[in-house]
């Protein structure tokens, strides 16, 4: 019986044998082909990091029947097409390498810059914040698409992992309070003042890897007024946070600030934890929650019992229409004031902002905005309300605020821009004193670098 099988067996051998002599051939051929694929993907990246993009995009273009799922080589090639001016395939290569890859952050970058480059930039600034979030920007989408696509520029053709950008900007406008119950009680009402104003700033994104990256930014603002009995405003904003990239979304970290003059040598700091979470739902669509708490202090003078903190929480969504020139956002936002030394006590606090954008061209842009937020306040005392003049009444402060505004941005030369803007304000308590409104209108002249 040992005997037979031992026959047996070795009498198979020689078949087992000939099957793997005749697939050798075959499994050689795969192997070389393989080989010949990733050393034509190594030579292309090779000759996109040096700037050769028609060399790289004669190399890719023939293979790409072979390659539909190979997110690398999709990079590559919209890389290489975005060097040879050819934004609609790197467009559709790198939707696809993302759709396979969501985590590459060059890719969102890549992708952005093709967007801009078809004038989709509603689309273009939902991929570059996947990777870059820069704090005050400018409102209007045309400048804040062309400073990411700077940066991006930096990143993908200089290699650079720290890109900035800076800004000056300067004009002239016109104030007016406009006459309330409020403003006239205290004889402020429909007072017009011309002013000049100023502001200069930057900022740096520094990436690390693997999707992390750090933020900061400087912001500063100054407007003198002709009027002696009006103080000139000065304010300086900063921010500075950490953020993770991942699963086509954005997770950021950190502090942002704010020092502001507000006359008679009084000053009011702000400073803010936060929390940033947004994400593409997809090309068209973004979701973003937010989570801040922020001390307003009042260091000396009359104004320092409004000190207090603010801990709030926001969720909005971006949709991007238009073929991509056009972006609508909505905002709601709720919270609580506590920690505060107003007679008024704490208050609840919700609101909403929308904004609408519409790039006409590649030099011309528009923008509204509305803000609306409610301030309820938990403390009985006695007030002068505004349906009973200068008579005193127990009750509870209550507020409604609003703004509006509404600006057109003409690129008139290569990063020179012409800035005309107009803003509402009005406050509406059921307290006299916190009545107010007042008009702005100014016209500035920006340059970017």
């Amino acid at each position: 019986m040992r005997s037979h099988r031992l026959t047996t067996d070795s009498s198979r051998r020689p078949a087992h044998g000939w099957r793997f002599a005749a697939c050798l051939p075959l499994l050689l051929t795969c192997a070389c082909a393989l080989h010949a694929q990733d050393a034509a993907l190594a030579q292309a990246e090779s000759l996109v990091g040096d700037g050769q993009y028609q060399e790289a995009y004669d190399l890719l273009a023939p293979q790409q029947a072979t390659h539909p799922d190979d997110a690398a080589y999709l990079y590559l090639l919209g890389r290489a097409a975005l060097g040879v001016k050819d934004a609609e395939t790197a467009r559709i290569a790198l939707e696809r390498s993302i759709e396979l890859d969501p985590d590459r952050i060059a890719a969102h970058l890549a992708l952005g810059r093709a967007y801009h480059a078809l004038g989709e930039y509603a689309n273009a600034r939902n991929q570059f914040e996947i990777a870059i979030r820069f704090e005050n920007l400018p409102s209007d989408l045309l400048t804040q698409v062309e400073i990411y696509d700077e940066a991006a520029r930096q990143a993908l053709e200089e290699g650079r992992r720290t890109t900035t950008f800076g800004y000056a900007a300067g004009g002239i406008g016109r104030y007016r309070v406009n006459s309330t119950r409020g403003t006239n009680a205290f004889g402020g009402g429909d007072r017009r003042d011309t002013f000049y104003n100023l502001r200069v700033g930057g900022g740096l994104n520094h990436a690390f890897g693997n999707g992390y990256a750090l933020d900061a930014t400087l912001d500063y603002r100054y407007r003198y007024y002709d009027a002696r009995d009006t103080r000139d405003d000065r304010d300086l904003r900063w921010s500075l946070a950490g953020s993770r990239s991942f699963d086509d979304g954005n997770l950021a970290l950190g502090l942002r600030g704010r020092v502001s003059y507000r006359g008679d040598g009084d000053y009011r700091n702000d400073v803010a934890g936060f929390i940033d979470y947004s994400r593409n739902i997809n090309l068209e669509n973004q979701l973003a929650l937010g989570l801040s708490v922020q001390r307003r202090r009042y260091p000396s003078g009359p104004l320092r019992d409004r000190s207090r903190t603010t801990s709030t929480l926001s969720a909005g969504w971006v949709r991007a229409f238009a073929d991509g020139a056009a972006s609508f956002s909505f905002t709601a936002h709720g919270g609580r004031n506590t920690a505060t030394s107003r007679p008024d006590g704490d208050s609840d606090v919700y609101g909403a902002t929308a904004n609408l954008d519409y790039t006409f061209s590649d030099s011309l842009d528009a923008f509204v905005f509305v803000w609306w937020e409610r301030d309820v306040f938990n403390t009985d005392r006695i007030h002068f309300h505004p349906d009973a003049l200068d008579e005193g009444v127990i009750l509870r402060r209550e507020d409604n605020l609003y703004e509006g505004g509404i600006g057109l941005v003409w690129e008139f030369a290569q990063s020179w821009s012409l800035r005309p803007e107009v803003l509402y304000i009005r406050d509406q308590s059921n307290v006299i004193g916190f009545n107010y409104s007042s008009t702005e209108a100014w016209i500035n002249v920006r340059k970017g670098f």
